[in-house]
């Protein structure tokens, strides 16, 4: 018994390395990816190509490009994130260069001219930190979810300090964060006793690389659809089932479009529960539900919805997008709309006719949850 203990033991370490060794993996490409993309994009911006899309505007007609050719995750944000990490790590270019054999086919003269003219004494910074001293060491520990955090600190000092102590001690990303947030980095510049602050640190540390691979970016990045592991609990899922098979029912016009749909700011992910899109209104229509009273910050979220939308989805012609939050008690629904941008009378007054009345969504959400209760 003892012998197969060992054994099991052994086949468990063996798997939660691999495990982690395909993760790290997995996530060393698409930072490269990313990396790569920024390099294209600033190289694009200063030969100038096409002067009349400098700016946004060009960032925005990629990204619409892109989105016309089915490339998942090329928001004009992380088009721009991605060539802020290009100009925040220029060193990655050794790494890139080093495997030249897997860009071969793919445009890597401009990577061969990048690496040439890049000299590591132009850096303009005076500490020496791992990304630029060892960058394969760097991408190796480092997953971009973490960097997108360096990319927040103030100075290179800092966020030197914040790279070397999450290598060091194997900081998930929420971890990085809490310690961002508690102003660690000043703390112990403060401190009388500096030592003291880096053992804490040290008894502080988690190894969960693993949960890497769970990460929104990475599911986009390898075509893994995200599941039903985001919703809160399993009567909200009910409800929303039966509010998108209500909505497309009714014949007015309702196209659905997305579940949970995915916006992302800054390593932050939000979801809105259902996007339709109103053939007759020429607007999208986004739906969060809540489970709870109506509160002012889900407001403020949907306008955050909005405002994305409003930039980022609509197409010529259409009129701006509108938000429906609806919230539930248990056998209680108050139903809240939270409406912007409506520019005209003639618009508004399609609004109000094509929408489902107030009543009639309260009542899909108070019977949907009689109906739960009564099954539980």
């Amino acid at each position: 018994m003892k012998n197969l203990e060992n054994i099991s033991i052994q086949i468990e370490s063996i798997n939660s390395y691999f495990s982690d060794y395909a993760n790290r993996q997995v996530n060393y490409a698409y930072t490269l990816r990313n990396w790569l993309i920024g390099m294209y994009l600033f190289e694009y911006e200063q030969k100038g190509l096409d002067r009349a899309e400098y700016g946004n505007n060009l960032y925005r007609n990629i990204a619409k490009r892109l989105k016309d050719r089915k490339v998942k995750g090329m928001s004009f944000t992380m088009l721009n994130t991605c060539k802020q990490v290009y100009l925040l790590y220029p060193q990655i270019v050794q790494t890139v260069s080093e495997q030249s054999y897997l860009f071969e086919n793919h445009g890597f003269e401009i990577i061969q001219a990048a690496a040439e003219q890049f000299n590591l004494s132009k850096i303009n910074q005076n500490v020496k930190t791992i990304s630029v001293e060892n960058p394969s060491l760097f991408l190796s520990k480092i997953s971009f979810s973490h960097i997108l955090e360096f990319i927040k600190t103030e100075g290179a000092l800092q966020r030197s300090f914040y790279e070397l102590h999450t290598i060091k001690n194997n900081w998930t990303v929420r971890q990085l964060q809490r310690e961002i947030n508690s102003m660690l980095f000043e703390r112990i510049g403060l401190s009388s006793d500096k030592e003291l602050m880096f053992d804490k640190l040290k008894n502080d540390s988690i190894s969960n690389f693993s949960e890497i691979i769970k990460s929104p970016y990475i599911l986009e990045f390898l075509n893994i659809p995200e599941l039903s592991q985001y919703s809160e609990n399993d009567l909200e899922q009910s409800i929303i089932n039966h509010l998108q098979n209500f909505l497309i029912e009714l014949g007015r016009g309702f196209c659905f479009e997305a579940r949970q749909k995915r916006i992302s700011f800054n390593n932050k992910h939000y979801r809105v529960d259902l996007v339709f899109y109103h053939r007759i209104l020429k607007c999208h229509i986004l739906i969060d539900l809540k489970i709870g009273e109506f509160d002012h910050s889900d407001a403020g979220q949907m306008n955050v919805y909005l405002n994305y939308f409003r930039e980022n989805e609509m197409a010529e012609g259409d009129n701006p997008p509108i938000g429906i939050i609806l919230c539930s008690q248990k056998d209680n629904a108050l139903v809240h709309y939270a409406t912007g941008g409506l520019p005209q009378e003639v618009f508004v007054s399609k609004y109000k006719l094509q929408l489902p009345s107030e009543e009639e969504l309260k009542n899909l959400i108070e019977n949907d949850v009689k109906s739960f209760l009564k099954r539980d």
